[in-house]
């Protein structure tokens, strides 16, 4: 009885979690809630104004994103931000993009100059605002300093005008610009590109190669046919023949904060007759794998937990986060499918799951790509072709062109 109860519990928090992150097919925008409403910024190039506004109170958390003084990424416990929100910044912020990840909203601030935070805090509905706004004040670590207008012109009479506004003003908030509306930008989406094996461990032999150097020539025909784009931010697990830890390849992706993942490898088989190419996702049985390494003590993966949270609600929170990401996952798998297919062969049932190491990150969209039989003749002599090689890559950075496009049309209805 007391189990059934316990379920019964279990099965309505997973529910409301669910429409609370927006991850039920029925829920209709305007049931959204706990969100992120705006995005508003005011100053210049030397002290700027961040203005979050929030349906509800929430705490806020700077992470390090790893790239220095240019990001700068700010994540709110509790509240979602409905797809792909981005926008034009202002002052000390070029762009912004804000997105969902492990139930919470992460604002990431594109920096034009390096910052520091001089100050953070949350402010309460009041005198006629009927929202909360979260505020970050940036001050910019190498001043400009702005040439004095010129005595009587028009300039120095703005200047005046100005100055005498801001006496009269209460606060010494800037001017803020609502931008959440401005026209979409194309922010450059962050692909790692995983070369399968390296170093010491060569992976599977072909008649004339090995499988460490055909994967390794792949990656990089494809970190230059996305970089030829210009849409695209690539970080790679390897650039040369060194071996990586299966795990570290997963932490690059999630260090990196990666909207993709794409490991490269070269099959091989028993019989010189077997050629195609498959692509593989996560398994049933490689989610649960993650789910106990995160829930473990001192692991690898424990970074995923939520501080301040109860366990058993990390774990639902997880499990929604891995549903949301394995569909991800499956929809490029497809994607990529309809690209190559017409370029190459394919195996039959050419979309597999399984639990591989590279594929664990609960919060990054990944896919494995056996790109052909190292064992084939013709498999071997495709990858080892340099034309052969680039048509193959420039239709699977097609693909990526393709999905992210179809991202973005989901975000934008």
């Amino acid at each position: 009885m007391g189990g059934a109860l316990v379920q019964r519990w279990r099965e309505a928090l997973i529910g409301l979690l669910a429409a609370g992150l927006g991850l039920a097919a029925a829920a209709s925008p305007a049931a959204a809630k706990d969100g992120v409403l705006s995005v508003r910024f005011g100053g210049d190039q030397n002290e700027t104004r961040v203005v979050i506004e929030l349906d509800k109170a929430a705490k806020g958390r700077l992470i390090d994103t790893g790239d220095g003084a240019r990001v700068l990424t700010l994540s709110l416990a509790d509240v979602r931000a409905a797809g792909d929100l981005q926008g034009h910044g202002q002052g000390l912020v070029a762009a912004w993009t804000a997105q969902t990840s492990m139930g919470d909203a992460r604002l990431k601030l594109q920096l034009t100059r390096p910052v520091q935070v001089r100050r953070r805090f949350l402010l309460p509905p009041s005198d006629g605002v009927a929202v909360y706004r979260y505020v970050i004040d940036l001050q910019s670590l190498a001043p400009v300093a702005a040439p004095p207008p010129k005595a009587g012109s028009q300039a120095a009479s703005e200047a005046a005008l100005q100055a005498a506004l801001a006496t009269l003003q209460s606060g010494p908030s800037p001017e803020l610009t609502p931008v959440v509306n401005a026209a979409p930008l194309h922010l450059k989406k962050i692909v790692v590109i995983d070369a399968g094996h390296g170093g010491h461990d060569p992976g599977a032999a072909g008649a004339t190669s090995q499988e460490k150097d055909i994967n390794l020539a792949a990656a990089r025909a494809l970190r230059t046919a996305l970089e030829r784009s210009g849409r695209y931010k690539v970080v790679m697990t390897r650039d040369s023949d060194v071996y990586v830890p299966l795990e570290t390849r997963v932490q690059i992706a999630r260090h990196a904060d990666a909207d993709l993942f794409i490991s490269l490898h070269s099959d091989s088989g028993p019989d010189a007759g077997m050629r195609g190419a498959t692509v593989y996702t996560l398994s049933d049985k490689g989610s649960d794998k993650v789910v106990r390494n995160v829930m473990a003590e001192n692991d690898w993966f424990i970074n995923v937990n939520m501080p301040g949270r109860d366990r058993s609600v990390n774990q639902i929170l997880l499990d929604l986060t891995q549903r949301a990401t394995r569909n991800r996952s499956a929809a490029f798998a497809e994607n990529l499918l309809d690209h190559i297919g017409g370029g190459v062969q394919l195996v039959r049932r050419s979309h597999r799951d399984a639990g591989f190491v590279v594929l664990l990150a609960p919060d990054v969209p990944a896919v494995l790509l056996e790109m052909g039989f190292i064992t084939n003749p013709q498999d071997e002599h495709l990858l080892n072709d340099p034309a052969k090689r680039g048509r193959f890559m420039g239709a699977v950075a097609k693909s990526i062109d393709d999905y992210f496009s179809q991202q973005t049309r989901i975000a934008a209805r």
